[in-house]
């Protein structure tokens, strides 16, 4: 039952797979029965040469050494949601940044080391994607995130709101951002699905100076990646490959995909190809160029759901389904 419920926090030997340590954390209740939809730890933990960082939701976040051992916690809110977390931890300098709009409508700078809050920005509402960190044009660091109708940017330091940019989407906002030289691009929208491009750099309200275009295609869900001037996502629920030119917003192509299912997972773009995962384990290798060529599909069956994005291990690739962690590769 969800009263029992425990996070965990797993490290794997890369080479064989076998579990070096398990760390369980035990829940802070009430929870959310309909979070057992995609699971009740669907943040991905983030690590530098000394410590790991997980985020677990309103059980707050937990630093733990590379041999398991625990070394700080910190709160960050008490709310939960029927649709849960999912914004990772970010690592810049000494800090880690935490999306905490679901357990307080903030976005939380904490120390590295101590766990200790450095700064706290308010007014963070339905936003469940992972910030990012941009350099802008002239060279800055911007923190940018996007929540109910707008994107914003911080100053990564201080916690200063720099700038503001409508996006027209009056929902919440779950798709990642991605950026490339100073330009932001942006995907939401449930009952609408929209994207927009934002220069970065701007200062106050910027929709009509900094806003660089708008499209009527998106994504509920998943992320875009970025690669050769072009934006790749797959849609969710219609199992429809957009392409969609970084300059202008406008459409290379957009291929509905036999059997794609329903995806929850983000795209990767690794050797030249995007892979995108369903929810039922099926692995779809698209070309990362602006003409639609399928190269190759995949599939593990284990019964359960694969709602993590993969990830690349040199010439491998890992996968995770709510059962199984798999290392593909020759």
């Amino acid at each position: 039952s969800v009263d029992d419920l425990k996070r965990h926090l797993i490290c794997v030997q890369k080479s064989d797979g076998e579990i070096l340590w398990n760390k369980s954390i035990k829940a802070s209740l009430p929870e959310e029965e309909r979070i057992r939809d995609h699971g009740y730890a669907a943040n991905t933990p983030v690590a530098d040469e000394e410590r790991v960082y997980a985020f677990f939701g309103k059980t707050g976040v937990f630093a733990f050494n590379h041999q398991g051992d625990q070394l700080w916690q910190a709160d960050v809110g008490s709310k939960t949601h029927g649709w849960g977390t999912s914004a990772s931890p970010v690592l810049y300098k000494d800090l880690v940044f935490i999306n905490a709009s679901v357990e307080s409508e903030s976005l939380i700078a904490l120390d590295r080391k101590t766990g200790e809050e450095k700064w706290r920005a308010s007014g963070i509402r339905e936003a469940w994607n992972t910030p990012l960190v941009v350099k802008t044009p002239a060279g800055d660091d911007e923190l940018i995130i996007a929540i109910q109708g707008k994107v914003l940017a911080f100053n990564p330091e201080s916690g200063e709101q720099l700038w503001n940019c409508k996006t027209d989407i009056t929902w919440y906002m779950v798709p990642s951002i991605v950026a490339h030289e100073g330009i932001v691009y942006v995907l939401g929208g449930r009952s609408g699905t929209a994207a927009l491009a934002v220069r970065t750099g701007g200062r106050g309200e910027v929709t009509g100076t900094h806003r660089l275009w708008t499209s009527n295609k998106g994504s509920n869900v998943t992320s875009p990646v970025y690669s050769g001037g072009h934006l790749y996502w797959m849609h969710e629920q219609l199992g429809i490959a957009y392409c969609a030119k970084a300059d202008s917003g406008d459409l290379a192509y957009q291929n509905r995909i036999d059997r794609a299912g329903q995806i929850y997972s983000s795209p990767i773009l690794a050797g030249g190809n995007v892979y995108y995962t369903n929810r039922s384990g099926r692995t779809f290798v698209v070309a990362a160029k602006p003409g639609f060529e399928l190269v190759a599909t995949n599939e593990l069956r284990d019964g359960g759901q694969f709602n993590a994005s993969p990830a690349v291990l040199g010439n491998r690739l890992l996968l995770r389904s709510d059962k199984f962690l798999y290392c593909i590769g020759k």
